[in-house]
């Protein structure tokens, strides 16, 4: 892991053990709240692979395999499609010279915003809205951020929760800390955030949302957040 990419921020030195810990607080925490996971299989050799988010969209019943803008991520795909070959989705994959990482796409309702950033270019972005045929395709220019999702999330209303600054979106919750805005939707009015975002997760609360707080301070040194840690499959995205 202290081999990852880092590309907006300083490198800092990641604490590979507590990492590990902090991960399996996250896991516990989703188990807790309801969702069952699934692992896919170890690879030591890709220090970038905790963050599965990037590998594939699951969207409508279809997992698409993404094509990583940064070549060194693209060996992560085929552990992530060994893990979603286990469930009743049909896969697809963005092929050619498409570039997607998942962390740009950002499903609200039958909305999906899609940054075209570093990581992530038109012919991905046109390959996406062809698997996609029954969802509007939203694409969004980034400034000085990884993803889309570094930027801006949705909360379970459909609100938008991000930077102004990072993201030309119209009503946006703008919050107080910088990783106040990504929420990870539990189900109903629960979220899960990072715990270094304590005064937007008050400000949510007081919204009469319910925040689950986890630690991810070694992801955050890599410009991880709470969404690039796992990828959620709802029922109604499963086939059977």
């Amino acid at each position: 892991m202290a081999e990852g990419i880092v590309t907006n921020i300083e490198r800092e030195p990641v604490d590979a053990e507590l990492a590990a810990r902090q991960h399996g607080a996250y896991v516990r925490a989703l188990e807790e709240n309801g969702w069952r996971a699934e692992h896919v299989e170890r690879a030591d050799e890709l220090p970038d692979g905790p963050f599965v988010e990037d590998t594939v969209v699951v969207c409508a019943g279809r997992a698409v395999l993404t094509r990583p803008g940064a070549p060194e991520r693209r060996p992560e795909v085929e552990s992530v499609a060994a893990a979603v070959r286990k469930l009743d989705l049909e896969i697809r994959r963005i092929e050619g010279e498409g570039t997607l990482d998942g962390g740009d796409v950002l499903q609200v309702g039958s909305r999906v915003y899609v940054g075209r950033s570093a990581r992530t270019n038109d012919e991905g972005i046109a390959q996406l809205a062809a698997h996609l045929p029954e969802r509007e395709i939203v694409p969004v220019e980034l400034r000085g951020v990884l993803h889309l999702k570094s930027a801006v999330t949705a909360l379970p209303d459909g609100t938008l929760i991000g930077d102004p600054a990072c993201v030309d979106l119209q009503d946006l919750l703008v919050p107080e800390e910088e990783s106040g805005s990504h929420v990870v939707l539990l189900g109903g009015e629960r979220v899960l955030m990072a715990a270094s975002a304590p005064a937007t997760a008050a400000t949510l609360e007081r919204r009469g949302l319910e925040v689950v707080r986890v630690d991810i301070s070694e992801f955050e040194k890599l410009e991880g957040c709470v969404t690039c840690l796992s990828v959620l499959v709802r029922s109604r995205d499963v086939r059977s």
